[in-house]
């Protein structure tokens, strides 16, 4: 089957052959064990029954078996999308009727479009918008509502509707009201599967809790004493059935597809990043969008819902010895038949043990540790998680992952608003100009100001350049007479800063002082100046290779001056 690799489909599949089937049979038995409770209690969190969850990871493991790139990443139903269009879709019909069904159908094959388009358009670029602050903080508000939401099942308590507020206020009211059988095996749970995975990875603690947890529900009893189980259901035949959706609710389903589809984007970059294929064998996230994207679209004309990589599944193929998409393969076929020749089994299973399942993930994607790192480093960049996780914790869930997405982008407008100009030094019996400030001693040339601006010069910073820029002149005239900008660091110009670069120019010129560019190193910078009449302006005799060429060109009779290491005003 290697031979697979080159051709446009089944690149996922390479390595796999009957030399490597024995390790991808044990990681795909490993898979299936993990995946059968994880995609169960997704399905559950949903507001589907389990086989839609089972469906839901069968398609997203053949799609992208077919479709991706990826050795090891695993798709399925994620309880990271999950709650944000079980969110959505629940407050424009009821969770669980036909029509909910419906909608989420047509979220799946929108999203499965989007994310095939991103991948074809190559738009891997687009994961990285997410920073890591936000992406924390996005999960932490994602695990509390999981948290909030299963938790009346967790404990036996009537379950709440509406907001995260509204569920507080049940949860507090019933407090009082707890079933002790049923909070035992939740928190049973819990431990069972913490416990499995600090002994090792491959255990596969949360099967061996939902199979101890049916067990003693029937052994003792404890459906008579109020323990939920999850009740008898129909496994029919996937199949396709058109949607029924009225105009105005496509319109609700398409934004929402676009958020979904972000956040499926940032995941699934990571995940592939995290687990590459081999030594030297680089990560293809454009293709794997594809793969998911189809992944998406199967499962949306098998009944389901968008599918997502998990990174945890994903570690375990890894961790298990996989060497290709065949042990998502054999997963898949062994779910299918837990699905088909297994119901009545599952039907016994306690609300609450997969309740328990779902808190164990809602406390792994709150990232604890990552937090610590974060405020103990930066704490601005703590507030944009703590801003995160109550944005998408308060607001409904659509609205506070638009805006979680919203702040990331800000934060990076922000940081390169804040690129300011540096002025530069000459490090004694050196050619190497350096920021003023960061060496002991430095040397300035009489009349000449040597300056840089670390960042792409754009419409969000260029104004603050040319300020930054006239103010040094003002200062310096009448004795200032050469400006040389430092231009290593200058990767991008778009047409603002253009206009304003030949606009600075020319009024540095008017004050009889001259201007040229230096260490511009950026072919993307260069073009934008031939491109853009900035070059033309400057003149061809004002670009140096180095800081020291501009000044004996331009200024050579220029006393050197010795001077303290003082910070720059700039």
């Amino acid at each position: 089957m290697t031979h697979l690799s080159a051709w446009p489909i089944g690149r996922a599949l390479r390595g796999a052959g009957f030399s490597s089937l024995r390790y991808d049979f044990v990681a795909g038995l490993t898979l299936a064990a993990i995946a059968v409770p994880e995609q169960m209690a997704t399905a559950r969190l949903g507001g589907f029954p389990p086989h839609i969850g089972f469906f839901a990871f069968v398609a997203g493991s053949l799609a992208f078996a077919l479709f991706g790139a990826s050795r090891f990443l695993s798709a399925g139903a994620d309880s990271t999308i999950t709650p944000i269009f079980a969110a959505t879709l629940g407050a424009l019909v009821a969770v669980g009727s036909p029509h909910y069904a419906e909608l989420a159908v047509l979220l799946a094959l929108i999203v499965g479009g989007l994310m095939i388009v991103a991948g074809v358009m190559r738009a891997g670029w687009v994961a990285d918008l997410l920073s890591i602050p936000v992406m924390t903080g996005f999960l932490a508000g994602v695990s509390i509502h999981i948290a909030l939401s299963e938790a009346p099942a967790l404990l036996g308590l009537p379950h709440g509707d509406g907001d995260v507020f509204r569920r507080v206020e049940a949860l507090a009211q019933h407090i009082r009201e707890i079933n002790l059988p049923t909070g035992l095996i939740g928190v049973a749970t819990i431990a069972t599967i913490v416990v499995s995975e600090k002994l090792s990875p491959r255990i596969p603690g949360a099967l061996i809790a939902l199979a101890a947890a049916t067990v003693a529900t029937r052994y003792y009893g404890l459906e008579a004493k109020g323990v939920a189980v999850i009740g008898q259901f129909v496994v029919a035949p996937p199949h396709f059935a058109p949607p029924h959706i009225a105009i105005g609710e496509v319109s609700h389903v398409a934004a929402l597809a676009i958020v979904i589809t972000m956040v499926i984007m940032v995941q699934t970059a990571a995940t592939s990043r995290s687990f590459p294929g081999g030594p030297g064998e680089a990560p293809d996230v454009d293709r794997d969008f594809v793969g998911l994207g189809a992944g998406s679209v199967l499962a949306g004309l098998l009944g389901a819902f968008p599918v997502n990589a998990s990174p945890p599944r994903t570690a375990i193929v890894a961790e298990t010895g996989g060497r290709s998409q065949m042990a998502g393969l054999i997963a898949s076929a062994v779910v299918l038949l837990v699905a088909f020749f297994a119901a009545d089994q599952l039907a016994h299973v306690p609300e609450a043990a997969l309740a328990g399942v779902l808190f164990f993930v809602a406390g792994r994607i709150f990232r604890v540790a990552e937090m610590r790192a974060i405020i103990s480093k930066t704490k601005a960049e703590f507030a944009l998680v703590v801003g995160t996780m109550l944005l998408v914790t308060a607001l409904p869930m659509q609205i506070g992952v638009a805006l979680a997405i919203t702040l990331s982008l800000i934060h990076g407008v922000f940081t390169t608003t804040r690129a300011r100009l540096i002025e530069f030094e000459r490090i004694p019996g050196a050619s190497v100009w350096w920021p003023e400030g960061r060496i002991r001693t430095g040397e300035k040339l009489r009349g000449v100001l040597v300056a840089g601006f670390q960042a792409p010069l754009s419409f969000l910073n260029a104004y603050h350049f040319q300020r930054d820029v006239l103010e040094a002149v003002a200062r310096g005239v009448p004795e200032l007479k050469l400006v040389v900008l430092e231009a290593s660091s200058i990767v991008e110009i778009d047409y603002t800063a253009a206009r304003i670069l030949t606009d600075t120019i020319d009024q540095c010129r008017t004050e009889g002082v001259d201007f040229a560019i230096a260490r511009l190193e950026s072919v993307r910078a260069e073009l934008a100046l031939e491109n853009l009449g900035v070059a033309k302006v400057l003149g061809e005799t004002h670009f140096f290779h180095s800081v020291d060429e501009a000044t004996r060109a331009l200024a050579p009779n220029a006393a050197v001056e010795v001077v303290s290491d003082v910070a720059s005003n700039f």
